[in-house]
């Protein structure tokens, strides 16, 4: 890529149950020094990150922008915003939804920097309530993902405004105040 050059692409995924999506490098190997981490609503071990969309099944709406430097977070549009980072042997990256049966894989646009370690920041709104449902026209925004070259560092949160980012930040809180 050219500097400040970016793809956006905008996916539909399937998920069956759990509510959750899985981003992973083509090669489906896990990057030498990859270490499992996580930010809450993303997870990264060996080869690939879990991600928790705001639907526990059906169609999930996704906008993934891959980019040559950090494209900036959207601090307005989204409730929850995480970072995360991520190593790819491949250069390539898919997207699936969690199913029972064969997982479609969605090819995401071709890393900048080919194999090497990227920072991913994760945008959702909706994680309390579902969904934005009443909001048909912009539940394509729902789930923002940026795609970054960038070294190794630690798991930050940006941004929480939802008790879903919260209880998964600190389960142990959550299940002894019974959800609230």
């Amino acid at each position: 890529m050219s500097d400040d050059e970016t793809h956006t692409v905008r996916l539909q995924i399937e998920v069956e149950d759990c509510g959750i999506a899985y981003l992973t490098d083509r090669e489906r190997r896990a990057y030498a020094g990859q270490p499992a981490q996580s930010a809450g609503i993303i997870k990264v071990e060996k080869d690939h990150a879990t991600i928790h969309i705001n639907d526990q099944w059906g169609p999930a709406d996704f906008t993934v922008t891959v980019a040559d430097r950090d494209p900036g977070a959207d601090l307005i549009g989204y409730e929850d915003i995480v970072e995360i980072s991520f190593g790819s042997v491949s250069g390539r990256l898919e997207i699936t939804g969690f199913t029972f049966d064969e997982h479609v894989m969605l090819p995401l646009p071709p890393l900048p920097a080919g194999p090497g370690t990227y920072r991913i920041r994760y945008h959702v709104k909706g994680m309390d309530a579902e969904g934005t449902v009443e909001d048909t026209e912009n539940a394509a925004d729902d789930h923002y993902l940026q795609v970054w070259p960038a070294p190794f560092e630690d798991p930050i949160v940006v941004k929480t405004a939802t008790g879903a980012l919260r209880g998964h930040l600190a389960p142990e809180k959550h299940e002894r105040s019974g959800g609230e």
